[in-house]
């Protein structure tokens, strides 16, 4: 749990705008001042585990958002740089001994890469169950499991301004073969959208599509704004971490105000530009240029909505998610999704069981006032959909979990609840059981869903293993 309280920052004497993007990874890190200051036991440790785990931060993130003074229990530390608990015990000391044995870098990345396959690297599903086909080909950089909704991957976009720890899509960063999603003919989407007039939404995301110039961004975006382009489209989304990482993308970087122009074309156009912003802790818009960034784009008619996985270690307490949320609202943000870390990567370090989850949101829901409670969760983006925990109720004697969707492979199951036998210890969708019978009510039609994409899955197979394919976005 986390319960230390943080004073907003008060930066407005330091000149932002003077400062240039510098990334911090496995390469640089023990050059910083506030590195050398740590103990070499912890040094050693970003190291082994920053080999497996995707590492990279920046100056600002290191000058601007992480207590040094107490760096061992700050959740933006923990947030932004590797620790030993994000690996198994066994994992670890395979990846310490292949170091302290003189290994070369080729030969790290081999048991690195021996380790990454057994962490789930994409929670089952991603590539095989939602990817789209448009003229009789997969469109692998694009995702379209919801009916309203097309995730698009632009190839320049797929690295970030610093990585989180928690992150689901660390294959991106690692260079897993097979393992990354990216397409750079922007005609395909625009194409595959004239042809799909159910989808009302389509989200850029990576990585972080922000990481790209602006020129290149535009030239994914301007053409979907174009009276002519044949499409049904209300919403851009843009998902980026980028106000939290490096706000100067929006106030001091060369193209900020072509990238704000770009935000007024889409408004103008008729068309709702949503940026999905990634905050997982109160300090990331505690800076004076972090608000200001959220300023300028509110200004381009842009909303921007916030959302956030709960990770235990970080951000796991109700006074802090409703200080968080508050101070988002505050400034204009709109609290959107509240999530559960997805089963992948480090899950073990972050996870929380999911009636923990419901419990720190409720706590959190009870101490905002109602322009906050937009925010939604705790919320699995499962295989099925996207389901909701919404508390613990008991019947005949028989406490049960009580759940919802928020979203589905088969829009019939939105809002629709259903129960599970209560579990103190799950803490993902596949960990429970059904409350009756020996299926949940949507199973039989997600393996008919399933079966006309073309799964490999049979019926015979689990529902575990049905239940364990993740969904793609978070969004």
């Amino acid at each position: 749990m986390v319960s230390k309280q943080y004073d907003v920052v008060n930066m407005e004497s330091q000149d932002f705008g003077s400062e240039a993007y510098q990334a911090i990874n496995l390469h640089n890190f023990e050059q910083l001042e506030q590195i050398q200051a740590l103990p070499d036991e912890v040094v050693y440790n970003i190291n082994v585990v920053g080999r497996v785990l995707p590492f990279k931060s920046n100056r600002y993130v290191v000058d601007h958002l992480i207590d040094w003074s107490d760096a061992l229990n700050d959740g933006m530390f923990r947030l932004t740089f590797p620790q030993k608990d994000m690996l198994a015990p066994a994992d670890f000391d395979k990846m310490a001994a292949a170091i302290d044995s003189g290994k070369n870098s080729r030969e790290l990345k081999v048991v690195a890469d021996e380790i990454r396959m057994t962490l789930n690297p994409h929670p089952a599903g991603q590539m095989e169950h939602n990817m789209p086909q448009y003229q009789n080909e997969p469109l692998p950089g694009m995702q379209h499991k919801y009916r309203e909704t097309t995730l698009f991957f632009p190839s320049q976009g797929q690295t970030c301004h610093a990585y989180c720890t928690f992150c689901f899509r660390w294959p991106q960063f690692v260079g897993l073969e097979g393992k990354k999603f990216a397409m750079r003919e922007g005609e395909l989407l625009r194409g595959y959208l004239s042809e799909h007039h159910e989808v009302s939404d389509v989200l850029f995301t990576g990585g972080d599509p922000l990481i790209m110039k602006t020129k290149t961004l535009r030239e994914y975006i301007e053409p979907l704004t174009k009276p002519d382009a044949g499409h049904n489209l209300r919403t851009v989304r843009i998902g980026s971490k980028a106000i939290a990482y490096w706000p100067h993308r929006f106030v001091y970087d060369d193209d900020a105000e072509d990238l704000l122009d770009l935000f007024r074309e889409v408004t103008d156009a008729g068309m709702q530009l949503a940026l999905m912003a990634h905050f997982n802790h109160p300090a990331e818009l505690r800076t004076s240029v972090s608000l200001e960034a959220v300023r300028r784009i509110r200004e381009t008619g842009a909303q921007i909505r916030t959302q956030t996985p709960l990770l235990n270690h970080i951000n796991a307490d109700s006074q802090l998610l409703a200080d968080m949320w508050a101070e988002q609202t505050q400034a204009g943000c709109v609290p959107y999704y509240l999530f559960v870390a997805r089963d992948t990567g480090a899950k073990r370090y972050f996870e929380l069981p999911l009636v923990d989850c419901q419990e720190i949101f409720r706590g959190a829901y009870q101490r905002v006032s109602g322009v906050a409670r937009t925010v939604r969760g705790p919320s699995m983006s499962a295989g099925p959909g996207k389901v909701q925990i919404l508390g613990v109720s008991e019947f005949r004697g028989e406490k049960l979990i009580v759940l919802r969707f928020l979203q589905g492979r088969d829009p019939e199951w939105v809002g629709k609840p259903f129960f599970a036998k209560y579990s103190d210890t799950a803490s993902w969708l596949d960990e429970l059981e059904p409350a009756e019978g020996e299926e949940f009510f949507f199973e039989e039609r997600l393996r008919e869903l399933l079966a006309e994409e073309g799964s490999p899955w049979s019926r015979e197979e689990t529902r575990i293993q049905l239940m364990d394919a993740a969904a793609a976005g978070g969004l």
